[in-house]
């Protein structure tokens, strides 16, 4: 849907979703896509680190503090603002199995 806004002598066009610093914005609000969006990042990322986490040179500790400093800031950037709802608190709670 295509649509133009006007406020003090400038058009503005109205979108369903925009990405702004890294994050997907919604008409609605909805987190729901950023937060599919940010597992998918962090997913990757955690594919991207997978020997080191799985490799048995490395300290337990390490590997955690690995987790801490590489994926867990890919999936969680920008969560403070997010509204979250009991089931997408759920997915979000899921990401302790990965370690």
């Amino acid at each position: 849907m295509y649509r133009l806004d006007r406020i003090d002598n400038s058009t503005f066009e109205r979108v369903e979703e925009f990405k702004y610093l890294g994050t997907t914005l919604t008409f609605q609000n909805f987190i729901r896509e950023e937060i599919k969006s940010r597992l998918r990042s962090g997913s990757a990322c955690y594919h991207s680190v997978q020997n080191l986490l799985s490799s048995k040179l490395l300290s337990r500790k390490l590997k955690i503090n690995i987790y801490r400093t590489i994926i867990l800031p890919v999936v969680l950037y920008g969560c403070e603002a997010w509204s979250l709802t009991l089931r997408e608190e759920r997915k979000l709670g899921r990401l302790g199995i990965w370690c």
